[in-house]
């Protein structure tokens, strides 16, 4: 296996920073959920309301894909670190299908996209560098808060969104299959100050993204 350079993770981490908030990053193989269903005729309440809605999915998945690169970069063994890296390629499917249903909304991504990137990457690589039992468990239990998210974002969502629905859907199931992986590798569950304030940090994230 080939050994990089820390200039060239340097670049590869930069190079993956700017594909996920500026380009199209690499999927997997899985279509979109949502493709063959229908349009359903939104008023423009619940088209923006699905937008806001989908704007902080998608804003979660950039801070999602930051997190799994931080925690590959500082991970210590090695099936812990490519587990990393094949979550992190399945959460570029969320990605790019929230980015397309916003597109298809007439509506906008996050514009603070970047910060949010930039805090989950250090947030990640700190989880990674404590220990492997403590960067799976950070893992998992970002992946339960997501998975409240989706749950309320589902009951919020406007009834005649199929689209959206089927999407937050499949999402959801691959968030709970990423936290199994997590605990079966090993992760620890965390303290509970520590997912106190990851759900503070989220509520600030999920609050503002909806609008900005």
């Amino acid at each position: 296996m080939r050994h990089y350079s820390a200039f060239d993770q340097i670049i590869s981490q930069a190079d993956h920073a700017l594909r996920t908030v500026l380009g199209k990053p690499g999927i997997t193989e899985r279509p979109d959920p949502s493709a063959g269903i229908n349009e359903s005729k939104l008023s423009d309440k619940e088209r923006k309301q699905s937008a806001g809605l989908m704007r902080v999915n998608h804003a979660g998945e950039v801070s999602a894909q930051a997190l799994y690169q931080g925690q590959a970069l500082t991970a210590r063994l090695e099936e812990v670190r490519s587990s990393m890296e094949r979550a992190a390629l399945e959460e570029n499917d969320h990605l790019v299908w929230t980015e397309k249903r916003l597109e298809d909304l007439g509506d906008h991504k996050s514009f603070l996209n970047p910060l949010w990137y930039t805090g989950s990457f250090a947030l990640g690589a700190f989880a990674g560098a404590i220990g492997d039992k403590w960067s799976l468990g950070f893992v998992a239990e970002t992946e339960h808060q997501v998975i409240r998210h989706l749950d309320e974002h589902l009951q919020k969502l406007p009834a005649s969104d199929a689209r959206s629905k089927a999407i937050l859907q499949q999402m959801k199931e691959d968030e709970a299959h990423h936290a199994t992986i997590a605990l079966e590798g090993g992760g620890a569950e965390l303290p509970w100050p520590v997912k106190k304030i990851m759900q503070a940090m989220s509520k600030v994230m999920t609050t503002t993204s909806y609008y900005i």
